[in-house]
């Protein structure tokens, strides 16, 4: 982050777990803060820890970014607060249920969060950031978008659209200088995996991650300019080469005619 006075972020999700250590973090850097949740009690509390630990300026704000009313608010906060210069979109549910073992309204109500709040969150702060020439949105997807087959299929879906709206944003604001990241992680020891379904003390431990230390490696790849950061994956030139492999396809995605394997097939058969 190269900004000589950082602003203030705006953080979802963030009474707890991965949220509540973003928020440590980013005022430790010099960041004021916004914290986002449903939880009132737990925010406030937070943000009147934070204020006595770092002397930064904290504000809660209990919000569900499920109601389209509390929603609304947040956006228009994210589009008239100039001092705002980083979006962290935390705030997501998952499910471990397979597909047809789910309720399809709860997997309704993942969507509005996971995927439609977010977006919202990202036009309601994007424009600003490109008229300053400077911001920084960070997404928190999950390993499940690169790897759908993990989970829940309408969970793996709403994440893979968050890394693909990522890509995107890069692709469009990079130029803007609005800088953007997408943090894949795998488990982590949250309140996340009971809230899904399955209590993380169910999970092999060799797979799950300490919530801190995967946003500490979150904050570094940011830091490294990464806008795909895997906290636990080793070889990070696994990742650069499943990317490479991605973007060598695009001259032949759309193309005037059939490829040549599917030609006389129909005669054929």
């Amino acid at each position: 982050m190269n900004q000589s006075i950082p602003g203030t972020a705006v953080i979802t999700g963030a009474s707890t777990g991965i949220g509540a250590l973003y928020a440590e973090r980013l005022a430790a850097r010099g960041y004021d803060l916004v914290l986002v949740a449903r939880n009132g009690a737990r925010l406030l509390a937070l943000s009147a820890r934070l204020q006595a630990e770092t002397g930064r300026t904290v504000r809660a704000i209990s919000a569900d970014l499920t109601s389209p009313d509390d929603l609304r608010r947040i956006e228009t906060l994210l589009r008239e607060d100039s001092s705002i210069s980083m979006l962290v979109n935390n705030a997501g549910v998952g499910a471990t249920a397979p597909l047809l073992a789910s309720d399809v309204d709860k997997m309704e109500e993942m969507i509005g969060l996971n995927v439609t709040a977010l977006t919202r969150l990202t036009y309601a702060a994007a424009p600003g950031f490109a008229a300053r020439g400077q911001g920084t949105i960070v997404n928190i997807a999950s390993i499940v978008a690169i790897a759908p087959e993990i989970l829940n299929g309408v969970y793996g879906a709403s994440k893979a659209y968050v890394l693909a709206l990522s890509q995107s944003l890069q692709h469009e604001l990079g130029d803007k200088g609005v800088r953007v990241q997408a943090v894949l992680p795998g488990a982590t020891a949250t309140d996340f995996w009971s809230l899904a379904g399955t209590p993380v003390e169910h999970l092999p431990q060799e797979i799950v991650m300490r919530a801190d230390a995967m946003v500490d490696a979150a904050l570094a790849g940011l830091d490294q300019g990464e806008l795909v950061t895997i906290p636990g994956l080793e070889d990070g030139a696994k990742y650069r080469a499943y990317e490479a492999a991605r973007r060598a396809m695009h001259s032949e995605l759309s193309t005037s005619t059939p490829a040549s394997r599917y030609r006389g097939w129909a005669a054929a058969a």
